[in-house]
């Protein structure tokens, strides 16, 4: 590929990515009452990385989803005044504290989750399940090279 090709590629993904983190907020916001809005994306974010990692500590929880401690901190303080999960002791190291999902808290999970991929099943409803796996491992892989990227960073 020459040089200007390969320019105008990355500028084309510049701007679908940022036209895409637009729309996915437009999308998000559009009704005040979408069951997918039952809970904000920081709060989902932290509950699903509870519920597929187990309890974890602020530091686990910031460092998997690439975050500041003090912005967890804050989160995961709004999360347990909200009833959507519980801090206690670590019982193999009582200086950590863990944080865990209350069943509230999995609940409005499953159902943000379930309201999600309702959303994007009718969002992507036209397009072709090799379409769908297609853009399902390169967003995977736009993640993981994000990812790394930052670590890289640090």
């Amino acid at each position: 590929m020459r040089q200007d090709e390969s320019q105008n590629t990355l500028v084309q993904i510049e701007t679908e990515i940022t036209v895409l983190m637009r729309r996915a907020e437009a999308s998000r916001r559009a009704t005040a009452v979408a069951p997918h809005r039952a809970l904000d994306r920081a709060a989902y974010l932290i509950l699903r990385q509870l519920e597929e990692n187990g309890p974890q500590s602020v530091n686990g929880i910031a460092q998997a989803l690439s975050l500041d401690g003090s912005t967890v901190t804050r989160q995961v303080t709004a999360m347990e005044r909200d009833g959507l999960v519980t801090r206690a002791r670590d019982s193999n190291d009582g200086r950590v504290i863990m944080v865990e999902p209350t069943r509230s808290g999995r609940n409005r999970m499953t159902m943000v989750r379930r309201a999600r991929l309702e959303l994007y099943r009718d969002i992507l409803a036209d397009w072709s399940d090799d379409d769908r796996e297609d853009l399902a491992r390169l967003l995977t892989s736009l993640n993981t090279s994000i990812s790394r990227h930052m670590s890289r960073r640090d």
